[in-house]
C-alpha cells in the first residue's frame, strides 16, 4: 500500500509547527538556565538581547569569587535539545556564531552605561538536554571562548 504524497502546504504547515515548537523548547531551556544561574548567585541584567547583528539569550554577572575582585559580566548562549540526532548543543555554537555573539556584546557593550570601566566579560554556553519525560540538565561550559 503506498501513502498519498503530502502537499506542499502539508509540508509547509509542519515545518511551521516544528519552528514553533523548538521556539518553545528554546524559550524552556533558557527560562531553566535563568533559574539555575539566580539560584547560583548570579545578577541577571537581560535576556534576549537583541541587535542588528543578533541576539545574546542571556546577560548576567556572576558575584565576585574573592573578596577584592569585581564581578565578572557573562553573556550566556543557551543551547536546547531533546536528543543528540542533530549534534551535541555545543557543536552549534560555531565560529560563526560566536561571531555573531561577538558582535553583539559589543553592540550591548556600547549601550551600557557603565559609568566606568567595564568589568571583565566572558563567554559562557549552557548546555540543555530534555529528556522525554521532561526532565532537563544543565550543562554550563565557561570562558568557552
Amino acid at each position: 500500500m503506498t501513502l498519498p504524497e503530502r502537499s506542499d502546504k502539508q509540508n509547509e504547515n509542519d515545518k511551521r509547527v516544528r519552528r514553533k515548537d523548538n521556539k518553545r523548547v528554546g524559550a524552556q531551556g533558557e527560562l531553566l538556565v535563568r533559574q539555575y544561574l539566580e539560584r547560583d548567585g548570579w545578577h541577571v541584567l537581560t535576556a534576549n538581547f537583541r541587535c542588528p547583528q543578533g541576539e545574546i539569550d542571556l546577560i548576567a554577572e556572576q558575584s565576585a569569587m574573592l573578596e577584592n575582585e569585581q564581578p565578572t559580566l557573562v553573556f550566556v548562549e543557551v543551547k536546547t535539545r531533546r536528543g543528540t540526532t542533530h549534534g551535541l548543543p555545543l557543536q552549534a555554537v560555531d565560529g560563526r556564531k560566536q561571531e555573531k555573539l561577538r558582535l553583539c556584546a559589543l553592540a550591548y557593550l556600547g549601550e551600557r552605561d557603565a559609568a566606568g570601566a567595564e568589568p571583565a566579560c566572558r563567554f559562557d554556553v549552557a548546555e540543555v538536554f530534555i529528556d522525554g519525560s521532561g526532565l532537563a540538565r544543565i550543562v554550563m561550559h565557561t570562558g568557552i571562548f
